[in-house]
C-alpha cells in the first residue's frame, strides 16, 4: 500500500474512532448510573445534527454559535426525555424501562421523518473543517484532525467533572448505591438528570461532528452509529468512561484498517463491529476494562 494512502487511512481511523468514543461515553454514563441502556441515544445524536443544520441554514447566527445552541437544546431534550419516559419507571422491573427506551427511540425516529422529511439533506460544512491539510504528498481533510482534538478536550473536561467536582462525586455515589446516596442527602433525581443531560450533549456533539465528516442528514442516520457506539461501550466495558473511549477507538481503527487492507470486504464493513463484539464477549464478558457487577434487584 502507498504510504500516502496509509496515512490517510490512519487519519480516518482516528477520527472515526473518536466519534465512536464520544458517543459511546453517553451510553456508559447512563448505564453506570441507572443500569439502563438508553436505546434512544442514537436518535438524540440525529436530533443534534438536524438542529445544527437548521440553525446554520437560518443564517441568524455564526456556525459556531449555532452548534452550541444545538447542543444545549439537545441537552435539554435529553433531560426532558429522562423525566417523561424513564423516571416514572425507575422503580419498575428493568424490562419495563427497557421497553420505554425502545418506544422512545421509535417515537423520535418517526417524528423526525414527519418533521424533517425523509429526503436526505446536505449539511453545510464550514470552511474551517473542509480545508485540505497537506503533509508532503499526503492530503487530509482538516475535519479529520479536529475531531480527535475536540474529543480529547471534551474527555478531559468530563473526567475533571466526574473526578474533581461535587456533581461528579454525586454521580459516583449514585452509581454505587442509590439508597445510600439518598441517605447522604444526595438529590438522586437531579444527579440522574445531569447525567442524561451530559450524555445527550455528547451525542449532539458527536452528531454534529459526524455530519461535518459525512455531510448527509437522514431521520434514521442515528441507528447504525448508535448500535456501533453501544457495541464500543460494551467492548470497552459498559459503565466505564475509559472503556467507552478504548472501545470506540478500537472499533474505528479495526473497521477502517480492515477495509483498507482487505478492500474486497468493504461491503461487510458494518459486520466487523458485531464480529468484534462476539469475540470480546467470548473472551472477556465484562469488556476490556469492565468489572464484575452484581445485578441490582
Amino acid at each position: 500500500m502507498d504510504l500516502r494512502i496509509f496515512f490517510q487511512h490512519v487519519a480516518n481511523a482516528l477520527s472515526l474512532g473518536s466519534l465512536y468514543a464520544l458517543i459511546a461515553i453517553g451510553y456508559s454514563m447512563v448505564y453506570g448510573i441507572l443500569r439502563l441502556i438508553n436505546f434512544a441515544h442514537g436518535d438524540i445524536f440525529m436530533l443534534g445534527a438536524y438542529l445544527a443544520f437548521y440553525l446554520v441554514s437560518s443564517s441568524l447566527m455564526p456556525w459556531w454559535v449555532a452548534f452550541i445552541v444545538a447542543i444545549a437544546l439537545t441537552c435539554a431534550f435529553g433531560i426532558g426525555l429522562e423525566r417523561v419516559a424513564y423516571r416514572p419507571l425507575r422503580n419498575s422491573p428493568k424490562i419495563s424501562i427497557m421497553i420505554s427506551a425502545i418506544g422512545a427511540s421509535f417515537l423520535i425516529e418517526n417524528l423526525a421523518i414527519v418533521l424533517f422529511d425523509a429526503r436526505p439533506k446536505a449539511f453545510k460544512v464550514p470552511d474551517l473543517f473542509s480545508s485540505i491539510v497537506k503533509f508532503g504528498k499526503v492530503q487530509i481533510v482538516s475535519v479529520s484532525f479536529y475531531i480527535p482534538v475536540i474529543t480529547f478536550i471534551v474527555l478531559g473536561i468530563l473526567l475533571f467533572i466526574v473526578n474533581r467536582t461535587k456533581t461528579g462525586m454525586a454521580m459516583r455515589a449514585v452509581s454505587t448505591d442509590q439508597d445510600a446516596a439518598k441517605l447522604m442527602a444526595i438529590d438522586v433525581n437531579r444527579t440522574v438528570s445531569i447525567t442524561f443531560g451530559i450524555g445527550s450533549a455528547l451525542a449532539a456533539l458527536g452528531g454534529i461532528m459526524w455530519s461535518l465528516k459525512y455531510p448527509q442528514l437522514l431521520p434514521l442516520m442515528g441507528i447504525m452509529p448508535g448500535l456501533k457506539c453501544f457495541i464500543a461501550a460494551v467492548i470497552g466495558g459498559i459503565g466505564s468512561i475509559g472503556g467507552a473511549v478504548l472501545g470506540g477507538f478500537l472499533l474505528g481503527i479495526i473497521e477502517i484498517m480492515t477495509v483498507a487492507f482487505l478492500p474486497d470486504l468493504t461491503g461487510y464493513r458494518d459486520a466487523f463491529a458485531f464480529i468484534l463484539l462476539i469475540i470480546v464477549l467470548l473472551v472477556k464478558p465484562t469488556g476490556l476494562l469492565g468489572k464484575n457487577q452484581g445485578e441490582k434487584v
